[in-house]
Order: C-alpha cells, then structure tokens, then sequence
C-alpha cells in the first residue's frame, strides 16, 4: 500500500516503514504526527482518488531527527555592472519514518489552534463637538445714492473718482456737499483710497452751495479764483 500525501507544501508518495526528508516540522524529536490531506491511496489494482482529499484517511509519521540539508550555492551576477554576490544556502530538514496508512474511519488529525488574542474592550472617547466656524461679518456697506446724483464733477477739484466715492458715501447732491464740513469730506476721500487722500476740500462746501442754489456765474466767478480747488 501507498499513499500520496502533503507535508509541509510538498506531496510525497510515501509507504510503510519509508524515511522521507521533509521541510522542517513544528514537532519535537521522537513524537509522531499525523497527516489527513491524503490524495491518493493505492492498494494493489485497487486506487482511491481524492476530490481533493480522501475522506478519513490518513497517515501517521515519527519523527527521528531534525538537520540541514546540503550547501547550495546561490550565485547572482549582473553583466557589465560589476555586480557578483555569492551566498550559501542550507534547507532546514526534518527525517521522519512512515508507520501507518489508513485508508478510510481514521479521526482527522488535531491541528494546533492558534492562541486566541483577547482583545481589549477599546474605550471610544466622547465625539469632540465640533467648534462652529465664525463666519467673518460682512463689513456695513456704504450708504448710496437713492435719488438722482448730481454731476459732482463740476466742483472744482473733483475728479471721476473722488465724485464716485462721495456718491458711494451718501453725499450724491450738491445740498449735502453743501451742508457737510471739508473735514468730513476728506475723511470719505482718504477711506475710499489712499491716491484722494492729497485732495483738498476747503472750498467744497461753499461750491456746492452756489450749484445747489443753481448761482452758475457767481460759481464761475469762484473757480476763476481757484487752483485745483484751492483759493489763489
């Protein structure tokens, strides 16, 4: 009788009484162990095949002796990169004695069960609450014009930019110009960009004053006496 049979990721036809050199086993010296992924059993003209393995059979082996097998060497080298490195190599062994095969009502063999990890209850710590973003707040927009604006540009001094931004500040007549003193004025300038902050505005007022009365000539007359908005 023989038996075809795994040991250690390898198959072996094995018989009664056969010693077999097999990669090294997880067994002391002199205990036997047994091996149930059986393939294949032949008894003569008799052959019993697996699908994969044979159901109750088995095999049962002693173990003599643990070794290492012989030298080989492993020798690796790279054409015209200098690259040569040779190292040895000996296969841990175990001898074992075959000393039965049963070909059917055999026990499966006991395989050794992992340790079982026991694991630890894992503390969940509380969810942080999430801290709530603060949105930044939108700057107060600036008050605009809700009738019709004047032409600003007709003061002397006062360009596209600087009439823009007194519209945008709520100054979009020539009475609120009229009514507002050159300090405020020039604060709106100075706010509104930093290239209004050289304008003055002393004769601001009084200009618009004359166009909110619409004194055209006697408005003329005053820029005549003007430099840029400012009195000769």
């Amino acid at each position: 009788m023989y038996a075809i049979v795994e040991i250690a990721g390898h198959q072996f036809k094995v018989e009664k009484d056969q010693k077999v050199f097999v990669n090294r086993l997880a067994t002391e010296e002199g205990a036997t162990i047994d091996f149930d992924n059986v393939l294949l059993i032949g008894d003569g003209d008799n052959i019993t095949l697996g699908a994969p393995a044979i159901g109750g059979a088995l095999v049962s082996a002693k173990v003599l002796k643990h070794l290492k097998g012989d030298k080989v060497i492993v020798f690796k080298k790279k054409r015209r990169k200098g690259y040569r490195v040779k190292n040895g190599h000996r296969q841990a062994l175990s001898e074992i004695v075959i000393e039965t095969i049963v070909s059917s009502g055999a026990k499966p063999a006991k395989k050794a069960e992992p340790k079982k990890e026991t694991k630890k209850a894992e503390v969940i710590a509380p969810a942080k609450p999430e801290a709530k973003k603060e949105t930044p707040k939108a700057k107060p927009a600036a008050k605009k014009a809700t009738g019709k604006a004047d032409d600003l540009k007709k003061i002397e001094g006062a360009g596209p930019k600087a009439a823009e931004a007194l519209v945008n500040a709520g100054y979009e007549t020539f009475a609120k110009i009229a009514k507002a003193k050159p300090e405020e004025l020039s604060t709106v300038l100075t706010e509104a960009s930093s290239r209004l902050a050289h304008i003055v505005t002393d004769t601001w007022p009084k200009q618009a004053k004359l166009a909110a009365d619409g004194k055209w000539d006697e408005l003329k007359e005053l820029q005549d006496n003007l430099d840029g908005g400012i009195e000769k």
